[in-house]
């Protein structure tokens, strides 16, 4: 699967880079057929703590998925973007094979 990953305005560091590659990757258990993801890391002006934002826009035959966390810090947005998907994915692996 390939993953894009779009920082918008700022710099992302590798180690980062290598986490989303790494977590999204293990999509793949769940539902085979992922062609490619955009994960877009955006950093919100405010006084609170949670202004970190993850959108993850998944890509799979015939339909697209996307997830958009709020947190503390972008692994743990990530991280939650990321289960969230992998039950998505479930649901739509048992859908197609319902319709089988």
């Amino acid at each position: 699967m390939k993953v894009n990953v779009n920082a918008v305005n700022f710099t992302v560091d590798k180690k980062l880079v290598d986490f989303i590659n790494e977590r999204l990757v293990k999509l793949e258990k769940y539902y085979d057929k992922v062609v490619s993801s955009d994960v877009f890391l955006k950093v919100e002006k405010t006084s609170e703590k949670e202004n970190k934002i993850v959108e993850v826009k998944i890509h799979v035959p015939g339909d697209d998925f996307m997830v958009k966390k709020q947190c503390k810090s972008f692994e743990e947005a990530v991280e939650l973007s990321a289960e969230s998907l992998e039950r998505l994915l479930i649901k739509r692996k048992e859908k197609s094979r319902t319709h089988i």
